[in-house]
This record gives structure tokens, sequence and C-alpha cells, in this order.
């Protein structure tokens, strides 16, 4: 069984204070639930507060949310595995929407990253998933396939395993709209198949499936229940802790 997965996407958000009040608070909230695994992805400047705060609760894994696919040199303002692994992040948010079309990552760069991220024993969490246009045009399917095959290119089975995909349809991302359980289920299914064609059909059976656009812990119960979705990368909701871990409850709830 797929162990689900929660992960929280701060963004541009969260200062040390703030990250620190609401660990206090979030951990407080969740005790030592292991039933589902949870991940905090906050901004690099919080990353080496979170990390010592986080030492004290080993349910709680660390993420990241971007990096570049080079050990060190002239990279301006970029960060390295070496500089990640060092704060003990264990997972990596590879390829998000806002990277693709703010500051122009294409499938190919992204896909450098991941396979630097593996290199470096770092979980990638690949965010694939198009734009409104895209999916009025039916296009959904064949976008998710281009982002799957470029993303995870020239990457073994094995290492394809070790990859978490975030489907996070564009259009459901901070407007407050969210795919329906059966829209987010079809594309998730579709996603699964891809990588059954890239990694083999048992590899992609284990491979975990988040889906991210707007979740609340209103929608999460119906949306997790779908039997491809494993989890769920969150970004708004993720930065009260109280409603985080209300996601996180409901979802270990389906479990019980």
């Amino acid at each position: 069984m797929r162990k689900k997965i929660i992960a929280a996407n701060w963004k541009m958000n969260m200062t040390l204070a703030e990250a620190e009040l609401f660990l206090a608070n979030f951990t407080l909230e969740v005790g030592d639930s292991t039933d589902v695994e949870m991940v905090i992805a906050p901004p690099f400047t919080a990353i080496a507060k979170v990390s010592d705060l986080l030492s004290r609760n080993q349910n709680i894994k660390l993420g990241a949310q971007n990096m570049h696919p080079a050990t060190n040199g002239a990279y301006t303002g970029e960060i390295s595995i070496g500089m990640l692994r060092e704060l003990y992040v264990r997972y990596i948010i590879l390829g998000h929407s806002e990277r693709r079309s703010i500051f122009g990552e294409t499938d190919a760069f992204i896909n450098e990253k991941v396979k630097a991220a593996l290199a470096g024993q770092l979980r990638p969490i690949l965010c694939v998933g198009e734009t409104l246009e895209q999916r009025d045009a039916n296009e959904v399917e064949s976008v998710l396939e281009r982002q799957l095959t470029g993303g995870l290119a020239g990457i073994d089975a094995e290492h394809v395993h070790d990859v978490v995909i975030a489907y996070e349809p564009v259009w459901a991302i901070g407007t407050g709209r969210t795919a329906s359980p059966e829209q987010a289920q079809s594309a998730h299914a579709h996603i699964r198949k891809v990588l059954g064609t890239i990694a083999g059909e048992a590899v992609a059976a284990k491979i975990r499936i988040q889906y991210g656009g707007s979740v609340k812990p209103d929608n999460t119960e119906a949306l997790m229940s779908q039997p491809d979705i494993d989890g769920a990368l969150v970004g708004g909701a993720s930065l009260d802790a109280r409603s985080f871990s209300e996601i996180v409850k409901a979802t270990a709830r389906l479990l019980q």
C-alpha cells in the first residue's frame, strides 16, 4: 500500500519567527502521528531553523522548493544539492508551474534537476499539470505525458521509483478553484499509465502521486479517497498550522 504523503509548500512566505510558531502549533496538533508522511518545504532562509526544530520530531520530513543541478559554481542566487543535504533536506520540489511559467524552466532543465537530486540522494517531488487553456483544448493527457517523459528522461526504473509526482492543474493553484475528485482521479490515473510506460507497471503501481491545487480541509477527504491520489502538495492552506494539520488528520482518518 502506498503511504499517503502531505507536503507543505510555503513558497515565498514565513519569516524565522513565523516558521517557529507554525511548527510549535502544528506539532502540537498532529502529535506523534505516523499514519501519513508529512513534509515541510520552507523558503531557503528558514531551512536551517526548520531543520533544527524538526530534529526533535522525526515524523516530519524537511523539503526544499528548488535547487540548481550543478554542484557549485557561478550561479548567483542559486542553491546546490550539497548545501541542502548539509541541512538534512530529504525532499525537493521540482518543476512547479510557477518555476515553469515565471522563470522559464523547461522539461529538459527540470530533468537535469531530477537527475541531480536523485544522484544526491534527495527525493524529488516532480510537479506536472496543465493550464486552463490546455484543459479547454482537451490537451490534458498530452501535456502530462510530455512533462513526465521530459522530466524523467534517461532515469532508470529503480530511480523513477524514488520520485513523487505532484499533479497540479495550473488553473487551480492559488485560485480557490479545485479540480473535482473525478477530474483529479482521471488525471492521476493517466499519470500512472504514463509512468507504467516509462518504468513498468510494477514500479508505476508503487509511485506516489499527490494532488495540488487549492487543497483545503473541507475537500481533503473527497480527494484523498480516490484510488490514485496518494497525498497532497499544499500551498496556501499550509501557511496556517490548524488548517494544514486538519488536512493531515483528514487524510489519516481515511486509513483507519
